[in-house]
């Protein structure tokens, strides 16, 4: 059976290997397009779009449609995006692609900024009403809304919404959180993983039973207290490895470029490896361009479709450019990514070398909240994704699968259900980026009437 589970692993791998050879480019060709047809956007509005996200307005109804909080829905979408990519996802990200992984990271969080806003704006705007009055939106509908709903529309919309389900069921946002949460528990306790993934189960069960209202609910007070409780002790770990910071960015840069030798318990990696896989764990972790985001903006309260399209802007920026950068940081500078270790044991022994005893606990913990969060909120993605299909009478049905591939995620290995995530994740953005690409002069339109009389853009 192991040796079954490892050849999987590495098939696996080499599917993904070849499937994001063609994705990185059309994931940053689509990054790049919508970065110029709105002007540059995500750069220069970049403060205004913190205001707009973290200001008093954001917290209350604004008077829109929608069934939560702008500040409620970010909280949804953050839920799933701050997750254990940004403790395991940047770990395997060095570890497979070497340190300059992280640049290719940074890229793809500079562009998705722009996909992200845009993804955002057209959720609101082609937002429909499900018949017991909650809102329904995500790439399903402005694919086959903006696209005038054609066959070819309707088409590509049904296979978002099949990718997105199969995704939110057996990818990265479902059994890799698991997987990782009961691996921290087990590397640092000794606590077995059927009892982790019991745990586990039992807890997303109580919430995404609730429906969104719930989920919104708990993600508006876990996700800013998980995201200020990491970085706390994070920096902690961060000053004691201060004089190693500076190297640390000196190896992400040579990294990007040049292939990088192997030391210690790293392999080395070749520089399409590191494009790769910072590509593929980006999109892991902030999820622009992926699609599934603007479901959960879909249901946001919000006064225009730019409102929430800058809050998109604020998600990307904080869980990439700010929350990986600052784990990437802690393994570098520590010195722990040439240790052979993988996933969130790595991030964890980077922890435990600075804080005996509690450092490993610390992140268990925090896997544990991170990934719970984000188990959630794909929890509602994938559920969206199949009521575009099949209605509401497969609510029910679909909740409690999820609850149960929950479970099984904790048992399996690492490769596999990263690998398969890698996979899935392809096949989801796949359609929604083409989608992307053929609304990109609504985008721009939309964002230039905006510019010239929303109140959202005065500085």
């Amino acid at each position: 059976m192991e040796q079954f589970v490892d050849d999987l692993g590495i098939w696996l791998d080499s599917a993904a290997a070849l499937i994001w050879t063609y994705m990185v480019p059309v994931l940053f060709g689509v990054g790049i397009l919508l970065t110029v047809r709105i002007g540059f956007l995500q750069f220069h509005k970049l403060p205004r779009a913190m205001r707009v996200t973290f200001g008093k307005a954001a917290r209350s109804s604004t008077g829109g449609e929608g069934d939560v909080t702008p500040f409620a829905a970010l909280s949804t979408a953050l839920a799933a995006t701050v997750g254990n990519g940004n403790i395991a996802g940047v770990a395997t990200a060095i570890f497979w692609g070497g340190p300059g992984a992280i640049f290719w990271m940074w890229v793809c969080g500079l562009l998705g900024m722009a996909t992200k806003y845009s993804e955002a704006v057209l959720g609101v705007h082609f937002r429909k009403k499900h018949p017991d009055g909650t809102m329904a939106g995500g790439p399903m509908y402005y694919i086959r809304y903006g696209l005038g709903d054609t066959r070819f529309a309707r088409f590509l919309g049904a296979m978002f919404a099949v990718c997105g389900a199969f995704a939110a069921l057996f990818g990265t946002g479902n059994m890799m959180q698991s997987n990782q949460m009961s691996s921290a528990f087990q590397s640092e306790f000794g606590i077995p993983a059927i009892v982790t993934g019991t745990v586990i189960t039992i807890l997303v069960a109580l919430v995404v039973l609730g429906g969104i209202k719930r989920i919104a609910a708990v993600t508006s007070r876990l996700v800013p207290t998980m995201i200020i409780l990491y970085f706390i002790v994070g920096t902690v770990v961060l000053l004691h490895n201060i004089t190693g910071i500076p190297g640390a960015i000196i190896i992400i840069f040579e990294g990007a470029f040049t292939p990088m030798a192997a030391s210690g318990g790293f392999m080395g990696a070749m520089v399409r490896q590191a494009i790769q896989f910072g590509a593929r764990r980006g999109i892991l972790s902030n999820e622009a361009g992926l699609g599934s985001a603007p479901i959960a903006h879909a249901a946001a309260q919000t006064p225009s479709p730019v409102y929430q399209g800058l809050i998109g802007v604020a998600e990307v920026f904080i869980d990439t450019i700010v929350v990986c950068t600052f784990t990437a940081l802690i393994l570098l500078s520590s010195g722990i990514w040439t240790s052979g270790i993988e996933g969130a044991a790595m991030t964890a022994a980077a922890f435990s070398e600075t804080i005996p005893l509690l450092g490993g606990g610390i992140i268990a913990g925090a896997s544990l909240l991170f990934g719970y969060s984000t188990l959630i909120g794909w929890c509602y993605y994938g559920e969206q994704c199949l009521k575009y299909l099949f209605g509401l009478r497969i609510t029910t049905l679909y909740r409690l699968i999820f609850i149960s591939l929950t479970f099984i995620g904790a048992l399996v290995s690492i490769e596999v259900v990263f690998f398969v995530g890698d996979i899935a994740n392809a096949f989801m953005a796949f359609p929604n980026l083409i989608g992307l690409m053929l609304l990109s002069g609504l985008v721009a339109r939309i964002t230039k009437e905006a510019l010239a009389k929303d109140p959202v853009f005065d500085e």
